[in-house]
């Protein structure tokens, strides 16, 4: 059995050791104990597992049994916690724990360095326009009049179609495919998304279905993720938008239409039928469902495998399916409870069947 190890090298590239002062600064943290400030960390670890030259976090207070018996070096840790801290350990204290981590793991655990580029197996058309500093991998495919800006990586066997635009520091990964599409600064794909591709658009006629041409684009703002496997269809006549800082998970279904507004997340096999309105900051669960021509509203929160079938309003909180508010969700299944308790006959089904042979034997054929 392989051991567990954080940051295995043979995946990924660590720096350092740096001294404390800087891992502070990386955090945005102010560092009381004077006296560690030249103190050298080498990495990161969870509380378990940590040791003396190795910085760990503390978020969720279910954890924090585990403070006591930590051997980190230094824990990312809530003021009101720092009391629990072995002796030898010296507290990162914030009020944001799990922010100052990830400044912290990316410190020392920094992206890979880019390698500008073309490969020399790489398909690219003539008129399409490359950054010096980008890096196009092995198999690549960049289409006619495509840009792709400054300091971008298109991994290998992705394709970038005609007339696609990548702003700045974008990241497309391995077989990934983006046509009719606009990607602003610092936008993710992760591997095999698929973006651009025409929508669900079909007229019903007595002879059968009439495709109808989906003659929208797709727009990425900046600094968006967009996971593996994801599928962004681009729009009919409007185009579909993503907002910016929006985060999608893997296995997102984004109809064409769609409006993302700033900063909203949505997560893993979650669909949105077309024309669609998120506003900023909506939160969608795993698996849930939205049809379309729907608004939701500015800091709505949908629950997972929730199916919505009707506009939510601004800082809703929705469940179930259909969807309704979470009170009322729980209010009818806490009533469900008490009636099933008070109907249920008396004795369990093995003394019923017991009680009736014939019904057995009945149940048997069956």
């Amino acid at each position: 059995m392989i051991a567990e190890e954080v940051g295995d090298p043979r995946f990924f590239a660590r720096s350092g050791p740096f001294p404390l002062k800087r891992v502070a600064e990386a955090a945005m943290l102010n560092l009381t104990d004077a006296a560690a400030v030249d103190r050298l960390f080498s990495g990161v670890a969870p509380l378990q597992t940590a040791g003396p030259q190795e910085i760990s976090f503390l978020d969720n207070r279910r954890y924090s049994s585990l403070l006591k018996s930590t051997q980190a070096g230094a824990v990312i840790i809530r003021p009101e916690l720092a009391d629990r801290l072995p002796p030898d350990t010296v507290g990162l204290l914030t009020p944001e724990p799990y922010a100052a981590w990830a400044r912290v793991a990316a410190l020392f655990y920094p992206p890979e360095p880019l390698n500008p580029g073309i490969h020399p197996t790489a398909v690219v058309d003539a008129s399409a326009r490359i950054a010096d500093s980008a890096e196009i991998g092995p198999l690549a495919v960049i289409g006619a009049k495509a840009e792709i800006g400054e300091r971008c990586r298109v991994g290998p066997g992705a394709v970038i179609g005609r007339g696609v635009r990548l702003g700045p520091d974008c990241r497309i990964g391995a077989h990934a495919s983006i046509s009719h599409a606009y990607l602003g600064a610092r936008v993710y794909v992760y591997p095999g998304a698929r973006i651009g591709q025409e929508g669900f658009g079909f007229a019903t006629t007595p002879q059968g279905f009439l495709s109808v041409p989906q003659l929208g684009r797709v727009i990425v703002e900046d600094d968006v993720e967009i996971g593996a496997n994801c599928t962004i269809d681009r729009g009919s006549a409007h185009d579909t938008v993503i907002g910016s800082g929006s985060r999608l998970d893997n296995l997102v279904q984004i109809g064409h239409n769609v409006k993302l507004g700033r900063c909203c997340v949505i997560v893993a096999q979650a669909g949105i039928s077309g024309s669609t309105v998120l506003e900023d900051f909506v939160m969608l669960g795993g698996q849930a469902g939205l049809t379309g021509h729907l608004r939701i509203g500015q800091k709505a929160r949908i629950g997972a495998q929730a199916g919505v079938m009707s506009d939510v309003a601004a800082g809703a909180e929705v469940v179930g399916s259909p969807a309704q508010p979470v009170r009322d969700f729980f209010r009818q299944v806490a009533f469900i409870r008490r009636l099933m308790r008070q109907n249920a006959p008396m004795g369990g089904t093995r003394e019923r069947a017991e009680s009736n042979p014939a019904r057995t034997q009945n149940e048997d054929a069956d």
